[in-house]
């Protein structure tokens, strides 16, 4: 029987057996943590006595959640993981200059097709767009992988995601990916990868990918992958940091389970207070007023992302209730929305724009929930507290969904401002 990507990508890093429930001892192609899972990750390769990390070209840490540092502590945390950066020769890039790592790590070819990739954080699993077996682990794994260049997994068995049929213009990748939360619940893929396929998933964006991927752990998978196609490819071979070679799953391969999902049945979507599984119509939730729209994260702070948004704001305001925060997901994603226009479009509706920082999704900064509020964002968790105080709350939309609602003043259809042909198509970060 033939092998799923999953059991493909790990068995070009372990000399063991593998099938699903094996568990094998597995080399590592990179390894990275923020500037909140960095901390206990250096205590941890510290107290087993390791000296150096395994390869310094491989290892990285990412300051992107407390930064640009928002107090004291925040302050202390980042100066530890940088100076145990430089004295590592590690890989560590200062604010203006980075982003949120899961969305700049790609974009600077340090996770590519074929790899095993490990971050001390949960969405680590967004590297999955690109064929890599990534996923999300505690720091004292990760601090073990930095000392060893080696992990051990329990080989996921494997769902098959097919989406067939030709979505509209208005749905998205984050569309996709909620509604298919919304079927299978937070539980559904468990400790499994997901595989996704199809037609609907060829025509895919990378920056739509990667919002797919981001999203997998969501529905508690281990990993969410894309087979490589010639649209990765090309994204990985202009930005590499270091040869690959990728890795594709066998015709035969043998899957836990099939889910068929046709695209052309979808529609804009939403997903309601406390769970990404609580997903309804947009159309269906103009009754939701809000307080705030949020625009950016690892989920959709990408570049298609912030065009999606401008071209609803183009020429219009943001509602007079409402406060919008917009956040590019790195440098280079602002820079490249500033020579476009969309950063202008952005400030002269009304918004607030932040350098590059994960900020309010995680109740970090940048637009903390006070209590009986409501925000609309374009992140990945709605947990009860998630973006601030417990008795607020968080609805997950796309970013058309959210500049839409951020103009009406509650939760809004994108179809209600744009026609099929005046959404953009091609814009992303590639």
């Amino acid at each position: 029987m033939g092998r799923t990507l999953a059991e493909a990508l790990i068995a070009s890093h372990t000399a063991e057996p593998v099938e699903p429930g094996s568990i094998c001892r597995v080399r590592v192609d990179f390894a990275f943590a923020n500037d909140i899972t960095g901390a206990p990750a250096i205590a941890e390769f510290t107290r087993m006595g390791a000296e150096q990390v395994f390869d310094p070209s491989r290892c990285a840490i990412v300051p992107d959640h407390f930064t640009p540092n928002k107090d004291i502590a925040s302050a202390r945390q980042v100066q530890a993981a940088r100076t145990f950066a430089r004295n590592q020769g590690m890989l560590f890039w200062e604010v203006g200059r980075a982003g949120v790592e899961h969305a700049f790590l790609p974009e600077k070819g340090l996770i590519l097709p074929g790899e095993v990739i490990l971050g001390a954080d949960s969405h680590t699993c967004t590297g999955g767009a690109l064929g890599a077996f990534a996923t999300g682990v505690g720091s004292t794994d990760l601090a073990a992988a930095w000392a060893l260049g080696e992990t051990w997994f329990r080989v996921p068995q494997t769902i098959r995601v097919e989406v067939e049929g030709t979505a509209s213009p208005w749905v998205t990748g984050k569309d996709l990916v909620l509604s298919l939360i919304g079927s299978i619940g937070v539980e559904g893929a468990r400790y499994a990868a997901l595989e996704f396929g199809g037609e609907a998933i060829a025509a895919l964006p990378m920056d739509d990918r990667f919002t797919v991927a981001n999203m997998a752990v969501e529905a508690g998978a281990k990993a969410g992958l894309f087979v490589p196609d010639g649209r990765t490819l090309a994204y990985a071979g202009r930005r590499a940091a270091r040869p690959f070679e990728p890795v594709f799953p066998d015709s035969d391969a043998a899957y836990s389970r099939t889910i068929r999902m046709d695209a052309s049945t979808l529609e804009p979507v939403v997903a309601l207070p406390h769970l990404p599984s609580n997903v309804k119509p947009a159309s269906e939730c103009g009754h939701l007023e809000l307080d705030q729209v949020f625009i950016g994260s690892c989920t959709n702070g990408r570049l298609r992302d912030l065009e999606l948004a401008a071209a609803i704001l183009k020429g219009r305001t943001v509602h007079e209730r409402v406060r919008l925060v917009v956040i590019p997901a790195t440098a280079e994603v602002f820079a490249e929305a500033l020579k476009r226009g969309y950063i202008e479009t952005f400030l002269e509706a009304g918004a607030a724009i932040s350098t590059p920082s994960c900020g309010p999704c995680l109740g970090g900064h940048y637009g903390i929930l006070a209590p009986g509020e409501r925000c609309l964002s374009t992140s990945n968790r709605n947990f009860v507290g998630r973006m601030g105080h417990t008795g607020s709350e968080v609805v997950l939309s796309s970013p058309l969904v959210a500049a839409a609602s951020a103009v009406k003043g509650r939760v809004a259809d994108p179809r209600e401002f744009l026609a099929r042909d005046e959404v953009p198509g091609g814009g992303e970060s590639e």
